[in-house]
């Protein structure tokens, strides 16, 4: 069976970002190269040269590492369709990575895109003073007791899940210090381990609301295409294919947790044979082996790779 009958495109979110990553891609194929003059003409400075020579500082920050990473993925995406012919059955991004997924299935227009998420970043940003927000990852404990330690630890500040990522590992957000005691209740409660992560804000979570107020006003006047496959949601964690639905799902997507294992779940359970992680490093490989082991999920970073590796499958 070709690989392409049932193939999902997963997108990386902010975290994935390193710099170099697009070079190669660009000066062997000019699509991608198309793609990252686009980026440059849109935003009206050199992102492609942020994201080849850095410095990681810059490209990290949050207004920066968001259309850096669409860009990359866009690029990979029309590399994998222009070379080898790939064009997937699903879609799907994790934070992030639902805008590259909305742009891949042809609703979301990409010169848009880099201009919504870049908007989006510099809101997110703004939306936390430097400092008063915190998130934190809890490894071995499931979703029931990280909401009771949440509850218990909020104490009237804000702390949630923020990313269930599957493979035992949720992430919570929140205010610092209710992430602080959230984090020593879960070492008091069993978890396998409990640590701090180094981010810029609290993504995912409420106090997040005035960066989804000014994604929806960003969003408004955007013209949406149909969509050519199903997109997973983050917020819904199922396929869904009316285009209509895709600004009030980003827009719900800032204050509500990512649902990546149940989305992947999804994907098993719709008959996903083969995923391809379309962007820098496989963090999104590695959950899926964790999440549903029969996908098999390839790295679409390297496209030489994955048309050796096609044509493997397919002999």
């Amino acid at each position: 069976m070709p690989m392409a009958a049932t193939i999902a495109f997963l997108f990386p979110g902010q975290g994935s970002q390193n710099v170099g990553m697009g070079r190669e891609l660009c000066d062997r194929y000019p699509a991608a190269r198309a793609a990252f003059d686009e980026a440059d003409a849109t935003l009206g400075f050199a992102l492609s040269k942020l994201c080849f020579d850095g410095p990681l500082q810059d490209l990290t920050l949050t207004e920066n590492a968001q259309p850096a990473l669409v860009t990359c993925s866009w690029a990979l995406t029309r590399v994998l369709d222009s070379e080898l012919g790939l064009r997937p059955s699903w879609v799907a991004g994790h934070s992030l990575g639902e805008f590259s997924a909305l742009v891949a299935a042809g609703a979301l227009p990409f010169a848009d895109a880099v201009r919504v998420v870049r908007e989006r970043g510099l809101a997110m940003q703004r939306a936390v003073p430097p400092g008063q927000g915190k998130m934190a990852a809890i490894l071995g404990l499931d979703l029931d007791r990280v909401n009771a330690l949440c509850a218990d630890a909020a104490q009237g500040d804000v702390v949630s899940a923020a990313n269930l990522n599957g493979g035992g590992q949720i992430v919570i957000a929140g205010n610092a210090i209710a992430v602080e005691r959230a984090v020593a209740l879960a070492k008091e409660r069993g978890a396998r381990r409990a640590l701090a992560l180094n981010v810029s804000a609290p993504f995912h979570c409420a106090l997040m609301q005035p960066a989804a107020d000014r994604l929806r006003e960003v969003l408004a006047p955007i013209e949406l295409g149909p969509l050519r496959c199903p997109v997973i949601s983050n917020v819904e964690a199922q396929p869904y294919d009316d285009a209509r639905r895709s600004k009030d799902l980003l827009v719900r997507q800032v204050t509500h947790p990512v649902r990546w294992q149940e989305s992947i779940e999804a994907l098993a359970a719709a008959g996903c044979a083969t995923a391809i992680e379309v962007g820098p490093g496989n963090v999104l490989a590695n959950l899926v082996k964790r999440i549903a082991p029969a996908i098999r999920c390839l790295a679409g970073e390297d496209p030489e790779r994955l048309r050796a590796q096609r044509a493997q499958m397919e002999g």
